[in-house]
């Protein structure tokens, strides 16, 4: 079974629409498009290399996909982010697309949740999800992201797509891994942890 990852930057009150670019992601009037850009620093560039480099395929849904397909192509040969995005396999996932023309792209017809799990019964590396805020509260509802991958920008939007909406599929979480930024980001590497649990706390139940 292929392990599915989703890497998402995010605010610090969880928006993660339009973190690339002001004209990345307008719906419902999004005014705040570009806010991650100003924290990047050459540490954090590096983490995300490394990420996508280990990835075997990529899912996307609609927009992430028109906006990776309308630059990685441009990216220099020895870029190597732009290397692997354009070499890997690409499945996207749209209701609104009868074709994709990035190279090694495969349009998923169909039931969106179950065309996933076949791509995770079938051999090969990891598939990763990045961005694709529409796609991924599907994939939450069916509890079909097996690991995140959260960059956390410290910044507050107020309004927006936020990364766990409505619908999620309710679970614990595992830290398996934490690093910060110099930028003031922080990555954190979450993996699925079984049932959510419950309690109460305070000093008339003892653990206070």
């Amino acid at each position: 079974m292929r392990k599915l990852t989703a890497m998402s930057f995010v605010s610090l009150d969880g928006v993660m629409q339009g973190p690339g670019g002001p004209d990345e992601d307008r719906t419902q009037g999004f005014e705040h498009g570009g806010w991650a850009v100003p924290h990047f620093d050459q540490d954090t560039l590096d983490v995300i290399t490394a990420l996508t480099r280990r990835g075997g395929a990529l899912l996307l849904g609609r927009r992430t996909y028109e906006t990776f397909a309308a630059t990685w192509p441009l990216a220099e040969a020895d870029d190597p982010v732009g290397a692997k995005l354009n070499a890997m396999p690409k499945y996207v996932a749209s209701r609104t697309l009868d074709t994709v023309t990035w190279t090694n792209s495969t349009l998923l017809t169909g039931d969106v949740q179950e065309a996933v799990r076949e791509l995770k019964r079938a051999d090969g590396d990891e598939i990763q999800v990045h961005g694709s805020p529409g796609l991924l509260q599907t994939l939450l509802a069916h509890d079909l992201v097996d690991e995140f991958v959260v960059f956390t920008f410290p910044v507050l939007i107020g309004s927006g797509t936020r990364l766990f909406g409505d619908g999620t599929a309710p679970g614990r979480l595992r830290l398996t891994d934490v690093t910060g930024f110099g930028g003031g980001v922080v990555a954190g590497t979450y993996v699925r942890d079984g049932k959510l649990e419950y309690g109460a706390m305070g000093p008339e139940t003892g653990n206070w």
